[in-house]
């Protein structure tokens, strides 16, 4: 499932990552953000797409939300890999990635198609019961054919049971509940949001939230509660619209105790 996201604020969808302080000093805080940069610099540059995989074995599907919330931890690992930093062999292709909008791609793949797309560079993250392999940033046109050839369409699971409150203190990313999307684009949307989080935080923020294995979870907010989540201030994320939902939506809210906290 492809997707792209635009950030959002109070006052405009895209306005430039919170934060203050200067480089003589230290980093402002969300100074990786590529949306600092101005729009047409992001449209114009070379367009990349951070590809990952979800194993759905027939038989044993993972269920819905351990999914999701896997592949946002399977971006902020990716982030987060040294291979990504400084003179990193990933570094590049993530660097040309966040300079231009950060398209995600979610496939699905089982038994030898998940053992070849093993064989490639990346990361396995696992979760209570799903596995979701995240690769270094692809050229759009330009995907090895070991994951071109994965289906992305038709991702979708269930929850056996739905999931209970998040645990107190945990990182959520809150699903918008008047959307309806596949299991694939919620978890690109939760990808975004994880990233929009972690550009907001400070260094010993994101050391903390890497310490604890990037612990976070994913749930549907109440109707009743999603407009004071949207326009609270926190990260959240807008889709381009190029599948499934309108153009500009919001999908998901980044709700981080630590930026709570500067509300």
């Amino acid at each position: 499932m492809s997707t792209e996201h635009t950030p959002h604020s109070t006052d405009t969808s895209d306005a430039p990552a919170p934060g203050g302080g200067t480089a003589a000093v230290a980093p402002a805080v969300g100074s990786d953000s590529p949306f600092r940069q101005e729009r047409i610099a992001r449209d114009e540059a070379p367009q990349f797409v951070l590809p990952l995989v979800v194993r759905i074995e027939k038989t044993e599907p993972p269920a819905r939300t351990d999914a999701l919330e896997t592949a946002a931890r399977a971006v902020l690992v990716l982030l987060t890999d040294e291979r990504s930093a400084g003179e990193g062999e990933w570094a590049r292709a993530v660097h040309d990635w966040q300079d231009a909008r950060i398209r995600k791609v979610v496939r699905r793949a089982r038994g030898a198609e998940w053992r070849k797309a093993g064989t490639l560079p990346g990361v396995t993250v696992r979760g209570e019961e799903s596995e979701v392999r995240v690769f270094p940033p692809v050229p759009l046109d330009g995907w090895p054919k070991e994951l071109a050839k994965l289906q992305v369409s038709g991702t979708d699971l269930d929850d056996p049971e739905p999931a209970g409150p998040p645990e107190a203190g945990l990182p959520v990313l809150w699903l918008n509940p008047d959307l309806d999307m596949s299991a694939g684009k919620s978890m690109a949307q939760a990808g975004h949001a994880a990233q929009l989080a972690w550009w907001e935080l400070t260094g010993a923020e994101r050391a903390a939230w890497r310490d604890a294995g990037f612990r976070l979870a994913v749930r549907t907010a109440a109707r009743e509660r999603w407009a004071a989540l949207a326009g609270s201030g926190l990260p959240v994320v807008r889709d381009a619209g190029f599948t499934e939902i309108a153009p500009g939506s919001c999908t998901v809210v980044a709700d981080h105790p630590a930026l709570r906290a500067r509300l």
